[in-house]
């Protein structure tokens, strides 16, 4: 664990799920696209790999998926080192980020 890594877990109705790791370094940031989850079963068992974005459209757009997910308050359950597992919640409007995720990409191909 750590005091300056956060992480989320939205567990929805469809199984699809980002492997995207976003790392800020000073606004601007790196983005990773992994073939797995980093669980030791995968990691000790398969040969999975990571790699940069380094296409600015695309790296955007993934971002913008991220920031989609990240905004979940509906699904989004906060991880922690005592597995508590609540669930992500606050005023701001309700964001499901598997149907938001949708809609963006839906307007994407309309435009």
């Amino acid at each position: 664990m750590s005091e300056n890594i956060e992480a989320i877990s939205i567990v929805d109705k469809f199984l699809e799920h980002t492997r995207l790791f976003v790392f800020c370094n000073n606004d601007a940031p790196k983005v990773y696209i992994s073939s797995a989850d980093w669980m030791t079963r995968n990691i000790e068992n398969r040969v999975e790999v990571s790699c940069p974005i380094y296409d600015e459209h695309i790296k955007k757009e993934l971002i913008d998926t991220f920031n989609i997910c990240w905004s979940d308050n509906t699904k989004a359950r906060i991880l922690n080192h005592n597995q508590n597992n609540i669930y992500k919640r606050n005023k701001n409007k309700k964001v499901r980020a598997q149907f938001e995720t949708y809609n963006y990409y839906l307007k994407k191909l309309q435009n």
